[in-house]
């Protein structure tokens, strides 16, 4: 199958070194691992990090829709990673991956996809905004829309958050994110389910465990007990074995199950997504 993250793709700027990553750029990663087709969808500067990037991407075995810009640079991001594993970012702004535009490569990317990921991070700007909807819009009958929010510094507003609520299938939120998001909307997680008729919405709780909701109910698992190397990553891993889980025909429960196993052995090595 093919799945296609959509959005950032950058360097992870971290005190032990320089990453690659982007979280749809990680959720095509960990689908490709999957044994998928792994599809990326952005854009990287004409410089040394870019070329390093592209390069990087292409090693890794994943299909690339990476357009190069001469105007803008690679993008990055500071990351600091707490001693309990939670990251904090510092976003570089007017990157490549801000002016994502629309082509017939992405046309036909979009006419044969079966699963689609973005977030929030690449719509910051109105280029790359109107290319990621046009993108969701253009998507054949079937494919599956995953909206991963992953809310960054204040990178986002209400009109992204609707916008994107109202073309997918899958919502995936952490238990901030869930509080951010209900409070901007007035809405409770149960109400967002119901009022954008979404499949699937997965609230992730760290290490207290995740819970994911369908039509039939709500799955509550705890997080896998593992000896933790890396985190950064782990959420995209995650997302990427629950929507493969589903495409296989999996329930939810099973699919859900799949995902904890996954993220868990994730953390277990260093380096976790792109590298």
């Amino acid at each position: 199958m093919k799945l296609v993250g959509i959005g950032e793709v950058l360097w992870d700027m971290l005190p032990t070194g320089r990453r690659a990553g982007g979280a749809p750029a990680n959720f095509a990663y960990f689908a490709s691992l999957l044994g998928h087709e792994g599809i990326v969808v952005s854009a990287v500067g004409n410089d040394r990090n870019g070329h390093e990037l592209r390069r990087l991407l292409e090693d890794a075995g994943l299909t690339l829709e990476v357009m190069t810009s001469c105007c803008y640079p690679t993008g990055r991001a500071g990351i600091i990673v707490d001693a309990d594993g939670v990251p904090s970012y510092s976003i570089l702004e007017h990157t490549a991956y801000d002016n994502i535009f629309y082509t017939r490569q992405l046309e036909a990317v979009a006419a044969t996809a079966d699963a689609v990921c973005f977030g929030t991070l690449a719509q910051r700007t109105a280029a790359s905004r109107a290319t990621i909807r046009l993108f969701l819009d253009r998507c054949r009958t079937g494919c599956l829309k995953v909206f991963d929010a992953n809310l960054r510094q204040a990178f986002y507003s209400r009109d992204v958050i609707e916008e994107s609520l109202s073309r997918c299938d899958i919502l995936k939120i952490n238990h901030e994110e869930e509080s951010v998001i209900s409070d901007m909307l007035g809405l409770s997680t149960e109400e967002i389910f119901n009022r954008y008729n979404l499949s699937h919405l997965i609230v992730t709780h760290g290490e207290e465990g995740s819970q994911v909701g369908d039509r039939h109910g709500i799955s509550t698992l705890p997080t896998k007990k593992v000896e933790v190397v890396d985190t950064v990553g782990a959420g995209d891993a995650f997302t990427a074995a629950f929507v493969t889980a589903i495409l296989e025909g999996s329930p939810t429960e099973e699919a859900h199950r799949h995902a904890v196993d996954f993220s868990a052995e994730s953390c277990t090595r260093a380096g976790t997504g792109l590298c």
